[in-house]
């Protein structure tokens, strides 16, 4: 179970609006209050004690989608990011990352690196159970997106405990709409939401980045 709990660890830092190194990077490029589709919602007040909205505004924290765990995926170049964070009792989360870059080439690195990290880290297995990756591409969606499961297989079999993720990068941004909880085995309508929060966002986004 060793990769559900780093998985755990991972969502939780972001909640929790932790931060990575960057290098620093000189720009006026801003993410306007209120840009991100889940901070009108993070916004108002929540007397739930078993829910929580986190919005955070650093250009270091950790990317959302991260098969190897690593603070320094994609972190290169990035100028701004804005991070809604919803979770809810006992495990769901679902995560909106907006991410801008010093340019293109920048963003292009950053979506190679999560390619690259698929592969690298695509299945790690712990006392038993195995925590598995899988992407496809997806087309019709900005620039180049990816369709991204994570999930927990015991003896090849598909185990309560997963997370589904749409990455999407458009011009120098890159755009991710995460959400874990009890899933089982894959199937096409768990991005039914984050994949329509993608097409929202990748609608506007040429408001805020360089597109063209």
């Amino acid at each position: 179970m060793k990769k559900i709990i780093t998985l755990a660890l991972t969502l939780a830092a972001l909640a929790a609006g932790a931060t990575v190194t960057t290098p620093a990077a000189a720009t006026t490029a801003a993410i306007p209050k209120g840009f991100l589709l889940y901070e009108k919602d993070a916004a108002k007040k929540d007397n739930d004690p078993e829910t929580n909205w986190k919005v955070g505004n650093s250009a270091k924290v950790k990317l959302a989608v991260n098969p190897c765990d690593r603070s320094t995926l994609a972190a290169t170049g990035r100028v701004a990011a804005r991070t809604v964070t919803f979770t809810g009792v006992p495990d769901f989360m679902k995560v909106e990352q907006v991410i801008l870059y010093g340019s293109r080439a920048s963003a292009v690195s950053a979506v190679a690196q999560v390619r690259a990290a698929l592969t690298r880290c695509g299945a790690r297995t712990d006392s038993g159970s195995s925590y598995r990756y899988a992407s496809s591409r997806l087309t019709g969606v900005g620039d180049e997106a990816l369709r991204i499961s994570g999930q927990v297989y015991y003896a090849g079999k598909a185990g309560v405990g997963g997370d589904r993720s749409v990455l999407v990068r458009k011009g120098n941004a890159v755009l991710v709409y995460l959400w874990a909880g009890e899933y089982a085995r894959p199937a096409k309508s768990d991005w039914t939401v984050q994949l329509r929060d993608a097409r929202k966002m990748t609608a506007k986004i040429c408001d805020i980045a360089a597109c063209g």
